[in-house]
């Protein structure tokens, strides 16, 4: 099985308060994005004569990683133009296998990845992954899982995972795994998305410094009505909290976000706690 991942973009992101358990509280509205995507295929245990041999063959092999679980159950390949600087075990693609296989009893699997969404940029390239992962081995191996079910399994592997399981439009809240679906016509405007080549921020790098909105458990922030205002009327209340200090670290991407408002956007933003900043144009 071959698929094509997507990415998310945050249309507004809320860092509300810091909870006991170490993580923030947020609200955000994640929108599905086709401008990146990954390479995923997974292939069962019993059928090792099939590769992805034609889609790695362009790799040099310091570009590739690969690894192997110590029950051989589970072999990961993952390439990157830019090369592979963490364990493959530790991808959120092998952790869905490993997640699932605590509770089912899963055949072997060959996972290979191809890396071309850009990392640190607030894409959720790798969330995207592991949830396409844990939908297509529900899919390979017949397991039943509802959507619902997924979405469980995905919120333990990262705060924004489950929203990938849903893939559409979604307000989230809590660490961003509480999700509820959202209304969102964008269809009198065009999308465009940059990535600066060369930047690259951390969600740890994002967070220090930030000043959370409130220190009450269940205040809820404005962003939910402001979203349903028209777009023209985004800038200024639709906002990322992240911008203040990531901007503070990178003032290009400050600078980008004003040359797309030059340009003619409506709006403009950062997206997540990473590195790409959007803008929408009327048609």
């Amino acid at each position: 099985m071959v698929l094509r991942t997507n990415v998310k973009l945050n249309f507004g992101l809320n860092v509300m308060r810091k909870r006991p358990d170490g993580y923030h509280d947020i609200e955000t509205l994640f929108v599905p994005c086709n401008e990146f995507s990954d390479t995923l295929e997974i292939i069962s245990g019993d059928d090792y004569s099939r590769t992805s041999a034609s889609l790695f063959a362009r790799y040099q092999p310091d570009t590739l990683v690969q690894g192997i679980s110590e029950d051989g159950r589970l072999m990961i390949t993952i390439a990157r133009a830019e090369g592979v600087d963490w364990n493959p075990l530790s991808d959120l693609c092998a952790k869905a296998y490993l997640l699932l296989a605590e509770d089912f009893d899963l055949p072997p699997v060959k996972i290979f990845l191809e890396k071309t969404v850009p990392v640190g940029a607030g894409l959720g390239g790798g969330s995207a992954d592991a949830a396409f992962t844990l939908k297509a081995l529900n899919e390979l191996f017949s397991l039943g899982l509802s959507t619902s079910r997924l979405s469980e399994y995905a919120s333990r592997l990262g705060s924004d995972c489950s929203f990938f399981i849903w893939n559409r439009p979604m307000f989230g809240t809590g660490r961003g795994e509480i999700l509820e679906p959202f209304d969102l016509d964008l269809s009198g405007y065009d999308l465009k998305v940059l990535v600066p080549e060369g930047v690259s921020v951390s969600t740890a790098e994002a967070y220090r410094g930030i000043a959370p909105r409130c220190t009450e458990a269940g205040a809820t922030g404005d962003l939910k009505d402001s979203l349903k205002l028209p777009v023209e009327q985004w800038k200024g209340r639709v906002v990322n909290d992240f911008e203040k200090t990531v901007f503070a670290l990178h003032p290009e991407l400050e600078a980008i976000k004003e040359s797309l408002y030059d340009s003619g956007a409506v709006y403009s933003a950062m997206s997540g706690s990473g590195s790409s900043v959007f803008a929408l144009y009327k048609k």
